[in-house]
């Protein structure tokens, strides 16, 4: 495993992140395939002995559980200070889905002082840890000044709650703001962003990922493998088992230009003699502003591979095939 400082900061993380939304309680309804804790702590220790130190969670999956599971694995599994830990704010915990939209009283989701210092504390207790490496935005909160947000989260790390804080589904202007508004009031910057970014979800390249190249902001793209649509299992009209109860991989992707890149990922995977997935990856980190990729795991070989792809080199001839075929195309909101 290969470690790199996140963003501009000094502290290492592994090159693969691996993403705990696949884990927690059942019961709460989030998503059909989540795996409950005795099946998803093999992931946790899977993770571990490959050499990943980078776990990524959020407050409001599977209504908290999956906090609750991920700091319970960690805490059996590792000590505290071998491991970077990351999670995120502004959702309404309780919403039993990521596309429900969030309802109830106004204080318990957004960016406001408020519930920034409530939800801080309660995954603090979740993931039964003193304190968090990196503290994520979910997404910008349009009705909170972006100063009160940004002073929140600067005195959580003054008082030692947050060592880092990043962002997650900003567009490149409000991430420029941010770092802008930091800078003039002496305020701590985000380090990262988690973003929507594979070899079919490019758009960011206009505007986003050359920022964060120039800013020193590590990116961390989310659903690195579309979600699973990368990994050369669907043929146009058939569906995985996740992709047949999974709403939002219907919207993102699917379209015959999508097929026919996840086809040019297969064959250049078959030539080299490996997984398709572990080409995706590849790819993407090979992309200049691209840090750490946020993978999921709900298979055996799905932490393996990711593992052994970040020591794939593809050639530039490979490159312009993966690239090639991309189209422009109108981003979609991921929820």
């Amino acid at each position: 495993m290969e470690y790199v400082n996140l963003g501009k900061t000094g502290l290492k993380v592994s090159r693969i992140c691996l993403g705990a939304m696949s884990y927690g309680d059942p019961a709460k309804g989030w998503n059909p395939w989540i795996l409950p804790p005795g099946e998803g702590i093999g992931y946790i220790r899977q993770a571990l002995e490959l050499g990943v130190n980078f776990f990524d969670v959020a407050d409001r999956y599977a209504e908290g559980s999956s906090e609750e599971f991920l700091g319970t694995a960690l805490g059996q599994l590792a000590r505290r200070d071998e491991v970077v830990i990351a999670t995120k704010v502004g959702g309404r915990v309780g919403a039993r889905s990521p596309s429900e939209n969030d309802v109830g009283w106004p204080t318990t989701h957004g960016l406001s002082r408020k519930h920034i210092f409530d939800a801080v504390d309660a995954s603090l207790r979740r993931l039964k840890t003193d304190y968090i490496d990196l503290y994520q935005i979910h997404s910008f909160d349009p009705t909170t000044p972006i100063a009160e947000m940004l002073e929140a989260l600067h005195d959580l790390i003054k008082i030692g709650k947050v060592r880092y804080i990043g962002a997650s589904n900003t567009a490149a202007w409000r991430m420029a703001q941010a770092l802008y508004t930091a800078d003039l009031k002496g305020l701590t910057r985000f380090v990262s962003i988690q973003h929507h970014y594979n070899l079919i979800a490019r758009e960011d390249e206009r505007d986003l990922t050359p920022l964060l190249a120039d800013e020193g902001v590590a990116s961390m793209p989310w659903s690195p493998l579309a979600r699973g649509f990368l990994a050369g299992n669907r043929a146009p009209g058939g569906e995985t088992t996740r992709a047949g109860s999974d709403p939002t991989a219907a919207r993102l992707y699917g379209s015959p230009n999508d097929h026919a890149i996840a086809a040019r990922v297969s064959a250049v995977a078959k030539a080299r003699g490996v997984a398709p997935t572990q080409v995706a990856l590849a790819w993407l980190l090979a992309r200049p502003a691209v840090t750490i990729p946020v993978i999921g795991a709900t298979k055996p070989h799905h932490l393996p591979d990711a593992a052994t792809a970040v020591d794939l080199r593809l050639s530039t001839e490979e490159l312009t095939k993966l690239e090639e075929l991309y189209e422009t195309r109108t981003p979609v909101s991921p929820r």
